[in-house]
């Protein structure tokens, strides 16, 4: 999203940021308190920029079970960019663990795909851990950096030791941006948002046809990647266009709610909607309900769910985390960039609430790097 990069990284010593241009509204009697509240203090982790120097992060996924090469607690993060700053031409992941230690576990080669990825790979914040240490991450690849070169893609889908096994394209999968996952046995729901239907065709212009898929697979196998079984588009209409500083803005962030609602977020209508019965309607909901819209909300991207139920979003409009209740309340936020002009504009996409459930790790473009809000 971020198109200026700051080099100059701020080591976990030197910083800690009290968080005293966000408050929370006052909590009614009786009331649950919002899970932001106590959360006041925004520390760095590390730098996301592995040894090619791919920038901009995006994805965001917490390890929630060891495998392979990937360790329980530990966070895996996306670079959308490549070492020049063109969007759409990262191919890295890194794994940073929350003492600061950050490791490389994969960088992708476009060129030796073990399936079809129309374009190439530009990996996104589309990025979920599946059981049985199954990686996989979203690709909207460019050639050059800019829309007008944006293709397809695909979801790449990485072995626990940071191997591409396979790859799942067409289907309605164009321009995957955002994805979160659920599994239940040997079944894993994927929900997956893109960004790319009729969208360069619309040259800047809106166009509404951005959609949700739910895709189902088969992870039971064991020693064998996921099969993908079956493909149901369950929201459709989002607005989307293309965008010179951030290739291209439409529906972002999705997270699961404890009911199986699906919310998410609108990023160029400014809102977050609401699919019910996101893991077994077999019709298309359109773009839901509407949850909320405009109040703290500044083109939410990135989003999550508190282990409360509420509903976490980034903006990217500035640098604030907005925590809004299944009902639309907005009912705290908190500043976690204040760099730029404005403050945080464009900094903030990916977030994952930690294995405690007491602190959320989020990226910032700005620095390029994993920080922590605690």
């Amino acid at each position: 999203m971020r198109v200026r990069v700051r080099t100059r990284l701020t080591t976990m010593a030197a910083v800690v940021v009290a968080m005293a241009a966000g408050t929370a509204t006052a909590t009614p009697a009786g009331a649950r308190e919002p899970f932001v509240g106590p959360l006041n203090t925004v520390s760095p982790i590390a730098s996301t920029v592995p040894v090619n120097g791919d920038l901009n992060p995006y994805g965001t996924a917490v390890v929630q079970h060891s495998a392979g090469d990937l360790h329980r607690g530990n966070v895996l993060v996306s670079n959308f960019n490549n070492s020049l700053n063109q969007q759409g031409t990262g191919t890295t992941l890194v794994q940073v663990s929350p003492d600061g230690t950050a490791r490389q576990f994969a960088e992708i080669d476009p060129a030796r795909l073990p399936g079809p990825c129309p374009g190439g790979v530009g990996l996104t914040t589309a990025l979920s851990v599946l059981p049985g240490g199954w990686v996989v991450v979203g690709s909207l690849p460019t050639a050059d950096g800019t829309s007008a070169t944006a293709r397809a893609g695909c979801l790449l889908v990485l072995d626990s030791h940071g191997t591409v096994r396979e790859t799942f394209a067409g289907e309605g999968i164009n321009g995957p941006w955002d994805m979160t996952s659920v599994s239940h046995g040997d079944r894993t729901e994927l929900f997956v948002t893109n960004v790319l239907n009729g969208t360069v065709a619309g040259g800047g212009n809106d166009v509404n046809q951005g959609t949700v898929l739910r895709i189902t697979l088969d992870t039971g196998r064991a020693g064998e990647p996921p099969c993908r079984l079956a493909t149901t588009r369950i929201g459709s209409g989002f607005t989307e266009r293309t965008d010179p500083a951030a290739l291209v803005i439409g529906p972002t962030g999705v997270g699961l709610g404890q009911d199986g609602t699906l919310y998410v977020a609108d990023t160029a209508g400014n809102r977050i909607t609401a699919i019910p019965d996101a893991l077994t309607r077999d019709s298309d909901a359109g773009t839901g309900r509407e949850v909320t819209a405009g109040g703290r909300l500044n083109g939410p991207l990135g989003l999550a769910i508190a282990p409360g139920g509420d509903i976490l979003t980034v903006n990217a409009g500035d640098g604030n985390l907005v925590e809004t209740t299944p009902r639309g309340a907005q009912v705290a936020f908190r500043r976690l960039d204040a760099s730029g002009n404005p403050p945080g504009a464009g900094a903030l996409f990916g977030l994952a609430v930690d294995l405690d459930k007491d602190a959320v790790y989020f990226v910032d473009d700005a620095t390029n790097q994993l920080d922590v809000l605690h």
